[in-house]
């Protein structure tokens, strides 16, 4: 794909995704959904991508959908068609590599819900948020009536999507929406820095695991399918070359060098390695 509204780049073992439409303080297209999965898939397919930034460019992160067409773009809108900010998203919650989003500005409609299957969001100070359908006479997206409840509590979630308003960092940080919060010009140095204690320290293929045991694992109503899938795992990890490393950095006080590879050496037995 010719990237035309998402930049994308990798250095030193991290890819960034970026919204690149400041002029129209990055409002969210079809055009830019279609690109930015199209990045994600990118980011796993490649062996050398460690850890993934997403981030806008200029002062604000996503004002959410650009309606100075108005009206929505939704194609035939027939059963097969999926709605944009979804498909950002579910590449996101496939991702086979950690993902940090980096927040500035405005992260509005699009801008809050396409953050929410990243692994850490940190924020700016400056950040507003708003899950404002509601107030468009639209409804939610992004399957983020299925991530917000996981992240913030069911109470917090009705609050801001029922009311539809829009709320600062400070909120975002004390419900649980943000990780960490910086000011606007350390925002994304700190994504760095993140990114890159990540892929010095962290073992790909536990990571991109552990990832997917978390969103796929935590709403099932038992723990004991989680058991076994946990018993099976460490069986195998027992005698792997990345548990070796690991002990063996961890005893001799030194970074690990992992020698799994993301993805090809996730084990293919994993329940949702056939979706």
């Amino acid at each position: 794909m010719d990237f035309q509204e998402v930049d994308y780049a990798v250095a030193d073992g991290v890819a960034t995704i970026t919204l690149n439409r400041p002029q129209a303080r990055n409002g969210y297209t079809v055009r830019m959904a279609d690109e930015l999965a199209y990045a994600f898939g990118k980011t796993d397919a490649d062996p050398d991508v460690r850890v993934v930034v997403l981030t806008g460019a200029g002062s604000d992160f996503c004002v959410g959908a650009d309606l100075s067409g108005g009206s929505l773009d939704v194609g035939e809108g027939d059963e097969s068609w999926q709605e944009p900010a979804g498909r950002c998203v579910r590449a996101i919650f496939a991702s086979t590599k950690p993902v940090i989003a980096a927040i500035r500005g405005a992260a509005v409609g699009a801008g809050s819900t396409i953050i929410l299957p990243a692994d850490f969001r940190l924020a700016a100070t400056d950040s507003r948020f708003g899950f404002v359908f509601s107030r468009r006479g639209l409804y939610p997206e992004g399957a983020s009536t299925w991530f917000l409840p996981r992240l913030v509590g069911l109470g917090r979630a009705l609050d801001w999507m029922v009311s539809g308003r829009v709320f600062g960092a400070d909120e975002a940080l004390a419900a649980g929406l943000v990780t960490r919060l910086h000011e606007p010009d350390e925002v994304l140095p700190a994504a760095y820095e993140l990114a890159a204690e990540l892929a010095a320290k962290v073992a790909p293929v536990a990571a991109a695991v552990i990832r997917q045991m978390l969103f796929r694992l935590s709403p099932l109503e038992s723990p004991d399918p989680v058991h076994r899938l946990d018993s099976r795992l460490i069986a195998q990890a027992a005698g792997s070359d990345d548990t070796v490393e690991g002990v063996r950095s961890f005893l001799e006080r030194r970074d690990p060098q992992f020698p799994g590879v993301v993805p090809d050496d996730i084990p293919a037995w994993l329940p949702w390695q056939s979706d």
